[in-house]
């Protein structure tokens, strides 16, 4: 870090050394010997064993087959553990993602997919290296609970055909009212027995983390559900049957097919990979941050994000990101470093090399019994509840990036709900700024701008005070104000020391009344302005001779009374 001293006090200057030197090189250097390895392990296992079955049924719910799952925890996880800028970040595929890959292999293919997950992990290096992951912080927290409770309801009901063992007649509509009716139509496939199986996946899991929180529920419900379906030949399908099991053995790397043509189709699609990567990976991290009291760099974890999507692609996985259950689950379970991340990508491997064919007698019933219990730890349910009290700006941003995301699109809820969100913040910011003049009389029928008494020694002298962020959703109602100041006086004070910031606009409205202030012959001083308040004051014409600057309202008092027995200066 290099300190540099400025206006606002001392700062730090994060070289690009600072910014992109992953977590791991960081953790090395502390000193890294048996024991953190061993602890790594423990947690690498541990997630391995809660990422084997997740990924499977993430890809499946996807539109493509279980082992793209696979390549991606294993090969996106170990590059975002690799080069990440967070020392837990687990890497692999994500819940969120089911819906926006689903809708891309069904308009494009695998191979379009494939191409998307690629281009992606292109706009990720760019973001990443151009340091806009700071910016991608500033999505609203009632925009990030309403999209996540969207997205949960959209996996919940991409599984009900398989939580119900259905057969439907044609393919499953993507939107959620058209798959539900085209899930009704089909009711008369019903299969019990791939209920059942749900429903005890489900139980298992649920009970587990009640009771033996420490086991790994996900791979103890799939594996029991396995044993049953095999041992009394029930007749739900599995993926042996859809699938034809996973290979043994990784792919090897290539590049996606290119066609122009192609390129400008998922073109959207990868913006919106990125873009929804971005967020969920820096929420996972800051996640692990709150776990961990650690801080994590941002620009650098989209750049690996950006590079385990690449790598991903190259081996035909799809889209990787941060997950926040599987984080989570690394840091509880002891983890040191990126270590954890990287091991459990090889847990992983050593599964498909070793024990491939098990997957085989997996029920797809089964897989739909997890994501049910993903949609459902999905929802902040108490955070949904306490936005809806806590005020209807953000009930509102909620409730229409929930409506959005469930019945329309992700990107569309995400960019709505950021629009709608900043709207209402730069409202409430213009409500916070606040006049303070000397006359009452000047308040009168004025309900939009809050004011104060302030003293002025001459009666021919008016005093202003603005306190707070002057900017452009509050400068009409202060420019309505500063249009009085010609109103029998003859010296006009601006006090600026309470004004937190200012934008051109801002300026604009100050260069109006000064020049107003000048053609009416009143002496027009700004007093406390910050030299950043002065510096764009300045850009916009306002200074000399139409304004004087002092640096309290007492010396300009002072300089009032001074002048009055003289000339008013020409400079």
């Amino acid at each position: 870090m290099t300190a540099a001293i400025g206006t606002g006090g001392i700062s730090d200057k994060p070289t690009f050394r600072d910014l992109f030197t992953p977590k791991l090189v960081t953790v090395l250097r502390e000193g890294y010997g048996t024991r953190q390895f061993q602890a790594d392990a423990v947690a690498g296992l541990t997630v391995a064993i809660v990422a084997l079955p997740l990924s499977m049924a993430i890809a499946i719910a996807s539109g493509v087959s279980p082992d793209r799952g696979l390549y991606t925890a294993i090969i996106g996880g170990f590059i975002v553990s690799l080069l990440g800028g967070s020392r837990f970040q687990i890497g692999g595929p994500a819940g969120a993602f089911i819906v926006l890959v689903a809708s891309t292999v069904a308009r494009h293919g695998v191979d379009g997919l494939i191409l998307a997950t690629m281009m992606s992990g292109l706009f990720l290096l760019a973001v990443g290296y151009l340091r806009l992951g700071t910016y991608i912080k500033f999505i609203p927290y009632p925009v990030t609970v309403g999209f996540t409770a969207g997205i949960a309801v959209i996996i919940f009901a991409s599984q009900l055909s398989e939580l119900f063992g259905l057969t439907l007649q044609g393919k499953e509509p993507g939107e959620l009212l058209p798959k539900l009716q085209a899930l009704a139509a089909a009711w008369g496939t019903f299969n019990p027995a791939a209920m059942i199986i749900a429903l005890v996946t489900i139980a298992i899991i649920v009970g587990l983390k009640r009771w033996r929180p420490t086991w790994p529920g996900m791979l103890v419900g799939v594996a029991a559900a396995s044993v049953v379906v095999t041992a009394m030949a029930l007749p739900v399908e599995t993926i042996g049957t859809r699938f034809g099991g996973i290979p043994r053995t990784l792919p090897f790397p290539a590049l996606p097919a290119f066609d122009l043509a192609l390129v400008q189709a998922v073109l959207p699609d990868a913006i919106a990979f990125a873009l929804l990567g971005a967020i969920e990976s820096l929420l996972s991290a800051v996640v692990a941050d709150g776990m961990t009291g650690r801080r994590h760099r941002s620009n650098c974890e989209l750049v690996a994000q950006g590079f385990a999507n690449i790598g991903s692609a190259l081996f035909g996985g799809i889209c990787v990101t941060g997950t926040i259950a599987r984080t989570a689950t690394n840091v509880r379970s002891g983890a040191i470093g990126p270590v954890s991340g990287m091991l459990h990508s090889l847990f992983l491997l050593a599964f498909i090399l070793v024990a491939a064919p098990l997957a085989s007698y997996i029920p797809l019933a089964a897989l739909a019994g997890v994501l049910a219990v993903v949609a459902w730890n999905m929802v902040e349910k108490t955070a949904f509840a306490a936005l809806i009290r806590s005020s209807w700006g953000d009930a509102l941003v909620l409730l229409v990036t929930f409506g959005l995301v469930t019945f329309r699109d992700l990107t569309e809820g995400i960019v709505v709900g950021f629009a709608l969100g900043s709207l209402i913040f730069i409202h409430r910011m213009s409500k916070q700024v606040a006049v303070e003049v000397a006359d009452r009389a000047d308040t009168e029928g004025s309900d939009r701008v809050a004011y104060d008494a302030a003293e002025a020694s001459n009666p021919d002298t008016v005093i202003y005070r603005i306190s707070g962020a002057f900017f452009f959703g509050s400068a009409a109602t202060v420019g309505s104000v500063l249009d009085r100041i010609a109103d029998q006086r003859r010296n006009f004070i601006l006090d600026c020391s309470a004004v937190q910031f200012l934008d051109s606009t801002a300026a604009n409205v100050i260069e109006g009344a000064a020049h107003k202030a000048r053609r009416a012959g009143v002496r027009f001083i700004i007093a406390g302005a910050s030299s950043q308040v002065r510096r764009m004051l300045f850009a916009h014409g306002v200074k000399p001779p139409y304004v004087r600057y002092k640096a309290t309202i007492d010396h300009a008092l002072k300089q009032i009374e001074e002048e009055s027995r003289h000339v008013w200066p020409a400079n």
